[in-house]
């Protein structure tokens, strides 16, 4: 048995704070440390590496502790990665005062991913941006620009109280 330790972010997350600045401001702030990240990232050896208007990148390396029973990396873990960028590429269309949730998520897995494979990229975009349903789709790709999965997601706008 190997033993695995990691750090976390164990600042919580605000909800004011972030509905008091645009979704584009608030993922910026993510990527320069001055808001805390999803824990999960750190859980699974992930990153936020670029955010715009209507876009986002996440980077990871998959280790064996990621692997399912049948020796590839589990495909929860693209899931994840898919769901995380295009989640924070739809955050980063919203106004001050907006959050979201996702409605769905609809995943291809079409490559293996294993340790060998060695660092991939989540790349996210929104497709549409309305007032009430913002889409977004996503990529998992190695450095090469091999393609192991892709993904889209609705998300539902909300105005919270």
């Amino acid at each position: 048995m190997i033993a695995r330790t990691y750090e976390f972010e164990d600042r919580a997350f605000d909800p004011a704070l972030a509905r008091s600045v645009s979704g584009l401001d608030y993922m910026r702030g993510v990527l320069r440390g001055d808001y805390p990240g999803a824990p999960i990232a750190s859980t699974l050896g992930f990153t936020l590496v670029e955010v715009d208007v209507g876009r986002a990148v996440f980077e990871g390396t998959p280790e064996r502790f990621v692997y399912n029973p049948i020796g590839v990396v589990h495909g929860g873990y693209a899931a994840t990665l898919l769901d995380s960028a295009m989640g924070c590429a739809v955050h980063s269309t919203l106004p001050a005062g907006k959050a979201y949730t996702t409605v769905d998520l609809s995943i291809s897995l079409v490559r293996a991913i294993t340790s060998k494979t060695g660092t991939v990229r989540s790349e996210a975009s929104v497709i549409h941006s309305g007032g009430s349903i913002v889409t977004a789709q996503g990529r998992v790709v190695g450095l090469d620009g091999t393609l192991y999965a892709h993904a889209t997601t609705t998300c539902l706008v909300l105005s919270p109280r």
